[in-house]
């Protein structure tokens, strides 16, 4: 199962998101991967990973390498790394990633990570990839190498524009590269139970029918203190509220693909 996390807009909670079902799935003892394109970075800081070290085995080098008759293949399944997190793994992201797009862009190299994934599918049970916050060529490669495609929303009615822009644009692109990318859900973060507004977006995305999952992910400040900590919740806060909530959100997931499977 490869889970692609993403959206166009930034500052949703794509990263926590990511490295947040990620750890709930390793901790249920599932195999896990999370990969992580944004160059950025965030996923890989969250669980501990210096992305400006001198560290070759990051999904940079892992993609650069099908560029040029005289690289160096490495295999594939040398570049996952442990985290500190039991039955988590990462391919973590690199500075690199900007310098090289154009040139992987440029020699059309779209399906190598589908390519990279059909291989690390054969060591993991689940893997979640972070994305950058805009449609660029490293996102449009995890969405034709994934499965089903999670989409973070913050309830605000630029977000809820995009929203339908990246809708837009994820059909063109299966239409075209990924018939079988599936919109597993859209993941309301930071909701304000409180407030009506919130409340009134994720009513008009439902009555268009989009998929909007359960339960919806409340604002926390404990968010930023799991960053802060570099450990996701299910490590840093077991029992907290936001917690059970991820718990909750993973539990739905599992539940949606076990019926698909039976």
């Amino acid at each position: 199962m490869r889970r692609v996390v993403f959206n166009q807009k930034g500052g949703v909670g794509k990263s926590s998101i990511t490295a947040n079902l990620a750890a709930i799935s390793a901790a249920k003892g599932y195999k896990t991967l999370l990969i992580d394109l944004d160059v950025q970075g965030n996923s890989s800081h969250y669980l501990g990973f210096d992305i400006n070290n001198d560290n070759n085995k990051n999904i940079a080098e892992l993609l650069n390498q099908t560029v040029g008759w005289f690289s160096v293949s490495t295999p594939i399944k040398s570049y996952p790394q442990a985290t500190p997190f039991e039955n988590l793994d990462i391919i973590p992201s690199s500075p690199k990633l900007e310098k090289i797009e154009s040139e992987l862009e440029r020699r059309y190299k779209i399906y190598k990570l589908r390519d990279a994934l059909d291989e690390l599918d054969k060591e993991y049970d689940r893997i979640y990839i972070d994305t950058p916050p805009n449609l660029n060529f490293f996102s449009k490669a995890a969405l034709i190498g994934a499965n089903k495609l999670l989409i973070p929303f913050d309830c605000d009615s630029f977000s809820q524009q995009a929203l339908m822009t990246l809708l837009n644009n994820v059909a063109e692109l299966r239409d075209d590269h990924n018939p079988k990318l599936e919109v597993e859900g859209v993941i309301v973060n930071m909701f304000n139970a409180q407030a009506k507004f919130p409340a009134q977006i994720i009513a008009d995305l439902k009555d268009i029918g989009l998929p909007i999952l359960e339960p919806y992910l409340p604002l926390s400040i404990k968010m930023k203190e799991s960053h802060y900590h570099q450990q996701p919740l299910i490590h840093l806060l077991p029992s907290h509220k936001l917690t059970q909530s991820f718990n909750d959100l993973f539990a739905t997931l599992e539940q949606t693909e076990s019926a698909e499977v039976s």
